[in-house]
């Protein structure tokens, strides 16, 4: 079992005809690109470069798919909001079931049998932004230094232990402080 491997320009490439498969198990790689991302309607990242292995396995009543994904793609900091390159390594399991009309629960989906043809480009899509964290935030000292230093000047939290010392305290605050001990 030798894979397969396509450089992506189109989304019909990655539409799998599962009726037609010929081998017991076959192996598909896909380089994704900025293209993909673009393709996609309602896509949330446009940049990115991910190479995807899909190993389908033809079993009794079912088809068993493996994804595997690696690369980078493209999203915004939270912190400063300059883009950052975000590293992606991603397994992912599908179980895809031939039936009477299209249902998708959990990780089971059923493809119209008549059709026969699965489009893997919004599953790819869905582990990809599955596999981002939540946090997305530069490595320390990598952040856009004037946004940083804006941020630090806005901030109500940021103040001066000189300010600190000569601000006076509310009464009620400094009662507060007492019962803390």
């Amino acid at each position: 079992m030798q894979p397969k491997s396509v450089i992506m320009c189109s989304l019909e490439q990655l539409k799998i005809d599962l009726k037609g498969l010929q081998e017991a198990s076959v192996v598909l790689e896909y380089d994704l690109g900025d293209d993909y991302f673009s393709a996609l309607d309602g896509s949330q990242l446009e940049h990115g470069a991910l190479h995807v292995s899909v190993s389908i396995r033809k079993m009794t009543g079912f088809f068993d798919l493996q994804f595997h994904t690696e690369g980078v793609v493209t999203v915004s900091c939270d912190r400063c909001l300059d883009d950052m390159e975000q590293p992606i390594v991603a397994d992912n399991h599908l179980v895809v079931k031939l039936g009477d009309t299209y249902s998708d629960d959990d990780d089971t989906v059923t493809i119209d049998e008549n059709e026969g043809i699965l489009d893997l480009s919004w599953f790819i899509y869905e582990f990809t932004m599955l596999a981002i964290p939540i946090k997305h935030v530069h490595a320390p000292g990598k952040c856009n230094s004037a946004m940083t230093q804006k941020l630090d000047e806005l901030s109500g939290a940021v103040r001066s232990s000189e300010e600190e010392a000569d601000a006076p305290i509310d009464p009620r605050w400094e009662a507060l402080k007492k019962l803390k001990v």
